[in-house]
């Protein structure tokens, strides 16, 4: 027998897979959860939220079987039919029986109702450090019954968004959640139009309750698996370190061909009024746009501007970011500016430098304000990433995929950690690491302006780089809750 779940589907939808599933003639349960469906034959469970804790233990209590099949809305996308490849269940079926995973999903194709094309949607494989709460397992996954029922008898906390997440998490504990590398099944989907607040939305006021559940679920998973840490352990007394440096700070900008952003960038970092000496590094990593004649030009008329250019020629940002702060011109602190961005006003550095004082940390992180282009505000204007505090953002760190911008770090740390030459995930690298033993402190107020345009590089990526990225920031989570559990480890014995 196998169950089979309808999460927030519409009744066609519903009424399509219970035609597909009953040719199979297997004998199966029909469950839809979070909407009514008018059918003798289909167990409702209309709890007001059906991802909620509550509604897990529903159906913990109504399955009867072993297979469990849990197909759902996802994303921004409405589900008109699914359709499983022929033999796509038994597959299942036989992965449960040579492995006994907790749960198993598969790649799929998704066919556009209104483009009319077919796209493929490749998955990527789960992993210790795959507990952020967005991790993509597709619209059908199957189950283990058995561990659900043993799981949600042990769930004590009454989530009212966060249910299936600390199921999915509790059951990672105990059992693997495999990845099957082919194409299942296919969905017809209507694409609804993304907009920019949605990729942002995490950060929005109305998403924070659901964020504090996600954020207990994700450390109290963390606290079974011993990689829980109490954060900020170490301060820093600038004061009782007596290190020479060539100015106070030093504002960090790489930069490979970026002709239409630079110099306005730059403008803002020279611009900030402190009572401290500064500097501006440029890693102008073999720009052939013009980009070098803009920074050669400001150079020479402001001494502030340290252009450099490294001979290596296969730098990503990561390792322009190692060539900078280890070349006699970086400053006590290192502060981060991307070179399509500027600072928030002239105040920024100096908010920033007297926020490792005031708190002895090893690294600050602000918010930002989101703008086009041209500068105007864009939904959802101000992203401040509250969702890190004080008493538990070390923890939190890794279920988030970004910690916040701008991002500035104590150099002699800095110098003592490898930092990855990479272009996408460096900088939460950077984060995690520090944040498993010294203080990161936030300001929560603008100071920085983010402006997205088509030269961002995380503009229009294909699903096989998201899928990349995505598993590359699953691994340095992976890594990092090792290194916890290892700590946590030795501090016990």
């Amino acid at each position: 027998m196998v169950s089979v779940i309808f999460q927030s589907l519409s009744e066609s939808a519903i009424r399509s897979l219970i035609n597909d599933f009953r040719k199979l003639n297997v004998e199966t349960e029909f469950i839809s959860l979070g909407a009514t469906f008018n059918d003798e034959n289909v167990i409702n469970v209309t709890e007001a939220e059906p991802l909620s804790s509550k509604a897990i233990k529903k159906i913990a209590e109504i399955i009867s079987n072993k297979y469990v099949v849990w197909i759902s809305r996802y994303e921004n996308k409405e589900i008109k039919r699914i359709d499983f490849r022929e033999g796509a269940l038994q597959k299942l079926i036989d992965v449960f029986s040579k492995q006994n995973p907790a749960m198993a999903y598969s790649n799929f194709a998704e066919y556009d109702s209104s483009t009319g094309k077919k796209l493929e949607h490749p998955l990527i494989p789960y992993q210790i450090g795959s507990i952020r709460d967005d991790f993509d397992f597709g619209m059908a996954i199957m189950l283990n019954g058995g561990l659900i029922k043993k799981v949600a008898a042990e769930m004590n906390e009454d989530y009212s968004f966060g249910g299936f997440y600390d199921l999915r998490l509790r059951l990672s504990e105990i059992s693997d959640l495999v990845h099957i590398d082919e194409y299942l099944y296919s969905a017809e989907i209507e694409r609804k139009t993304e907009k920019m607040e949605e990729h942002f939305k995490y950060v929005s006021a109305e998403k924070r309750t659901v964020q504090v559940e996600f954020e207990k679920a994700a450390t109290e998973h963390l606290k079974r698996i011993g990689a829980y840490i109490k954060p900020g352990r170490i301060l820093i007394d600038f004061e009782k370190i007596k290190v020479s440096f060539p100015v106070e700070a030093s504002v960090i900008i790489p930069v490979k061909n970026r002709v239409k952003t630079i110099e306005s960038a730059v403008n803002s970092a020279l611009s900030q009024k402190t009572d401290f000496d500064f500097n501006v590094i440029v890693v102008d990593n073999h720009s052939d746009d013009g980009t070098t004649e803009v920074l050669a030009k400001i150079a020479s008329s402001n001494d502030k501007l340290i252009h450099l250019i490294p001979e290596e020629k296969n730098l990503l940002i990561g390792g322009c970011w190692k060539y900078a702060v280890n070349s006699v011109n970086c400053g006590r602190f290192a502060v981060q500016l991307d070179s399509d961005d500027l600072y928030y006003d002239t105040n920024t550095l100096t908010k920033i430098i007297n926020k490792f004082y005031d708190e002895n940390s090893a690294m600050v992180i602000g918010s930002y304000k989101l703008t086009d282009f041209n500068l105007n505000e864009i939904p959802p204007g101000i992203v401040d990433h509250r969702e890190w505090t004080e008493d538990n953002g070390a923890n939190n760190a890794l279920r988030i995929n970004g910690l916040g911008a701008p991002r500035a770090f104590y150099t002699p740390l800095l110098r003592q950690i490898d930092i990855p030459n990479v272009s996408y995930g460096e900088d939460y690298y950077l984060g995690i690491t520090i944040s498993r033993n010294y203080k990161i402190s936030r300001i929560y107020e603008p100071v920085y302006i983010c402006r997205r345009w088509e030269g961002n590089s995380d503009a229009n990526l294909s699903q096989e780089k998201i899928n990349k990225n995505n598993y590359y920031k699953d691994s340095l989570r992976t890594k990092e809750i090792i290194e916890r559990q290892k700590m946590n480890k030795h501090a016990d014995q």
